[in-house]
């Protein structure tokens, strides 16, 4: 088994987050990718890693960087963009001169200057706004970077890692992604599988948690049933690497033995519906199947915008919580806001609601 660990990572100095703690390559959907790594990382190339939210685009950045000549000569620099207003990810990316606006007491370098002969990668690059989509093609065109606040260009040497968990090429036909940079990010091509389709690592990423959380817990060897491997294997697992630490972390904190059974981890997930028990949709299958039977005109809108209005509430209107919510991209989301009437500057069209 090839397992790319947290404590093999740290003695090549590299911090990983609780996220990103482990990458196996069991499975030989996952060994295949490892040997694609190995092929892309000595390059320079500009990387896009595509793959679903939890299956460790992170962690294949760091070991892309760890594998290249810019480990030794620089550090690993890494931004989410989705998590950050316009402005403050503008500053977080090219630096900011003292005084250049309210808050800023002092000149502070951008990731781009920090990450210097080393590597920066940029998750989420979909959520990123148009506006900087043409900017930061700019810094990748002339590898310079200027400060906000500034019209002094400071020359950079950086590799870019970016990553996405939406498809791009979609986002670029409407509208929301700009080609060139699309294009620009898309010189090596990363596509992550979900945990579901490569199987051969469930039950070895499992016994790899189980002794990160027990060494720390204190407890001594945990073993799972026969009946919980099977569990594990049949569950298809949406939330994917990260959804399985944290079943595992849980299962060891209820568990009162030595031996995990399936209820201890609690396997509940939408996606599991289908195959198992889980979140019942009954009442919601009723409401739509009235729906369907009344055929009311626009019926596609009337659901789409039912389901934008209720998560934006129940997220209390932050845009970012709700795009994460409903497993779009922030700049998807404000298009639907707009769309529907739910931005102050947004044209107001109301989808007719049947009772």
């Amino acid at each position: 088994m090839t397992l790319l660990a947290f404590d093999e990572l740290q003695s090549r100095s590299l911090s990983l987050s609780v996220r990103a703690s482990a990458f196996v390559f069991e499975d030989p959907v996952s060994r295949r990718l490892l040997e694609q790594i190995e092929r892309i990382a000595p390059s320079d190339a500009t990387v896009l890693i595509i793959g679903e939210t939890g299956t460790g685009k992170e962690l294949v950045a760091r070991h892309i960087h760890a594998l290249s000549k810019r480990s030794s000569q620089g550090i690993f620099g890494a931004l989410n963009c989705a998590a950050l207003s316009e402005n403050l990810i503008e500053s977080e990316l090219f630096g900011h001169e003292k005084g250049s606006f309210t808050g800023a007491l002092a000149t502070k370098e951008g990731w781009f200057e920090t990450a210097n002969k080393g590597t920066l990668f940029l998750d989420e690059v979909g959520d990123l706004p148009l506006g900087l989509q043409a900017k930061l093609l700019r810094v990748l065109q002339e590898r310079e970077v200027v400060k906000v606040g500034s019209r002094q260009p400071v020359p950079v040497d950086v590799r870019i890692i970016a990553a996405t968990n939406i498809n791009l090429e979609e986002a670029v036909a409407a509208s929301h992604f700009r080609a060139d940079l699309y294009y620009r990010f898309n010189v090596a091509a990363i596509h992550l599988s979900p945990l579901r389709e490569r199987p051969g690592d469930i039950l070895p990423l499992t016994r790899h948690f189980l002794k990160i959380y027990g060494d720390r817990l204190g407890y001594g060897e945990v073993k799972l049933s026969p009946t919980t491997e099977l569990a594990l294997l049949n569950y298809d697992w949406p939330g994917n690497i990260r959804e399985l630490e944290n079943a595992v972390h849980r299962a060891l904190l209820v568990c009162p033995g030595k031996l995990l059974r399936p209820e201890d981890f609690k396997l509940s997930g939408v996606r599991a519906l289908a195959n198992g028990p889980g979140v019942s949709t009954s009442s919601l299958e009723s409401a739509l199947q009235r729906l369907c039977e009344q055929a009311p005109p626009k019926l596609y809108e009337i659901i789409e915008e039912t389901v934008v209005r209720t998560a934006f509430e129940f997220c209390e209107e932050n845009q970012v919580q709700t795009a994460k919510l409903l497993d779009i991209s922030r700049n998807v989301l404000r298009h639907k806001l707009g769309q529907y009437g739910m931005l102050p500057s947004g044209p107001k069209k109301t989808a007719e609601f049947i009772d």
